[in-house]
């Protein structure tokens, strides 16, 4: 009798894998096949394949902390199908047939008497050629399908071994790309619903998560968009390290969200880190932990390139203006800036300015006397000395937790509305009052601010300061407000084709 030893399965789905299909390309391959098959699929994400006359039912028996399915073979046999197997069939489908008036059926007999009644499976065929690989102990292939009538291409890498699968995997440059199974990818196709992504950035401050779907023509819609402030940089200018109380945080809420992504649907997530992760000297220990925990690789990115993708995200909401454009995006650990004429980008740069280091300097967080304010105020001013001397632009769009809170307060908004703050403008004299007004007040008492974010209440002195302190360097009397930053200009840089 032969043992059948169940695998831990990856595949993506899409319409092109560049360097993962170089890089299978550029191997010999095992060999080439193709077939003609049919799928039933069920509403529950459950299928039997049919294949060259038989019948191949897997059943999904676990799935791991990196995402991968381990599906075990229960039965391959032919037509007729006897009346027991049938009875499988639907059983792995989790659907109930209807009643079974046949000791056997053939293909065509199960398809009309008992899957099209059901009103819930559906009967998909897929032509496939698929051309196999060996790679790192692993089986690998790709895929050109036909379904219905849809082109589309998979990439399966699958073993007994799981940690090879995901080694694998990543070797070929997929780390971003999420498991995808026959029947979710097949289902996906057939129902012709928008591809979705998510981006996580992991900043100083907060993790932020985004997930976005692009129709046909291009366009972004959201999906889920939220934040969670971990404070990752706790500490970090005493230690220049990253502590393990702020790590797990972090790690928690990126782990909530990797699943979220996973329910959600999308074919990939992009994860950037910023100035936190810059900065500390343990940084290689972080992103193993979360490499770890999420199955999930963080890119580190050169504040240069953190400007470019704000920038990027901007032009896309805002659209473009015909002048010089400014964009900035000031975070826990550090603020970006780029310069621009409409679509083009002339400068970008990054300056270690931060709302949660000069919280930790001056003691923000609590309420200071006008002296400490003024010294906080200076010494902002003389970090953010790279922008001095610069003509005044036509345009300076700002983004960021700082500014998007400064802006929820002015319009007294007690539920966040991204619709409200998106494009909406904030001016010196409403930000010298809300400095003013935070000043004034401990962390518990600003929490009681309408608008105000209450684990933002303790860092929201410090962004004010560095949001005027832009402004006046760059002889702004009102800049406009961008919901969107760094999460939103991966969808269109990485994933916009």
């Amino acid at each position: 009798m032969t043992t059948i030893i169940p695998r831990w399965e990856w595949r993506v789905f899409g319409e092109g894998f560049g360097a993962a299909e170089a890089a299978l390309a550029a191997l010999t391959p095992d060999t080439v096949e193709e077939s003609d098959e049919l799928y039933l699929l069920s509403a529950g994400g459950a299928n039997v394949k049919i294949r060259a006359g038989l019948v191949d039912i897997k059943l999904l028996r676990e799935v791991d902390a990196d995402g991968l399915e381990r599906w075990e073979p229960v039965m391959k046999l032919g037509f007729p199908l006897p009346a027991a197997a049938v009875s499988r069939v639907f059983e792995a489908l989790g659907v109930a047939p209807s009643p079974l008036t046949r000791d056997g059926y053939t293909l065509d007999q199960l398809r009309a008497e008992l899957v099209a009644p059901s009103g819930v499976v559906r009967a998909v065929t897929v032509h496939k050629r698929r051309v196999r690989y060996t790679l790192g102990g692993c089986k690998a292939e790709t895929a050109d399908l036909d379904v219905g009538g849809q082109d589309a291409r998979t990439i399966a890498i699958e073993s007994e071994d799981a940690s090879a699968v995901i080694a694998a995997v990543r070797g070929v440059g997929l780390g971003a790309s999420v498991n995808t199974s026959y029947p979710r990818g097949l289902a996906a196709l057939v129902d012709a619903g928008p591809a979705r992504y998510a981006v996580i950035d992991v900043g100083t401050n907060s993790v932020k998560f985004h997930v976005g779907e692009r129709d046909a023509g291009g366009r972004w819609r959201t999906v889920a968009d939220r934040a969670e402030l971990t404070r990752l940089g706790e500490d970090l200018h005493i230690h220049n390290a990253i502590s393990t109380e702020p790590l797990e945080r972090t790690l928690a809420a990126i782990s909530g969200m990797v699943e979220e992504a996973r329910r959600l649907g999308v074919r990939a997530i992009a994860a950037a880190g910023t100035a936190g992760l810059r900065a500390a000297r343990n940084r290689d220990d972080v992103l193993a932990a979360i490499l770890a925990r999420t199955g999930l690789a963080v890119d580190v990115i050169p504040g240069e390139e953190e400007g470019r993708l704000a920038y990027l995200a901007v032009q896309a909401e805002l659209g473009v203006t015909d002048g010089s454009l400014v964009v900035f995006d000031t975070g826990g650990g550090s603020s970006q800036f780029t310069f621009g004429h409409g679509p083009h980008v002339d400068e970008q740069f990054s300056v270690p300015v931060g709302a949660v280091r000069y919280t930790e300097r001056f003691g923000l967080a609590g309420a200071v006397t006008p002296e400490v304010l003024r010294g906080a105020l200076a010494a902002i001013s003389a970090d953010l000395s790279s922008i001095d001397g610069r003509p005044p632009p036509d345009a300076l769009v700002a983004m960021g937790g700082a500014v998007t809170n400064l802006t929820a307060v002015k319009l007294g908004l007690a539920t966040y509305d991204p619709d409200a703050v998106q494009g909406a403008t904030l001016d010196r004299a409403e930000i010298d009052r809300q400095i003013e007004h935070y000043r004034a007040l401990d962390a518990d008492a600003r929490r009681a601010t309408v608008g105000l974010q209450p684990k933002r209440a303790d860092v929201i002195l410090a962004g004010a300061c560095i949001v005027r302190t832009v402004m006046e360097k760059l002889g702004q009397e009102t800049l406009t407000v961008s919901d969107r930053g760094l999460r939103h200009g991966p969808l269109i840089d990485r994933f916009g084709a």
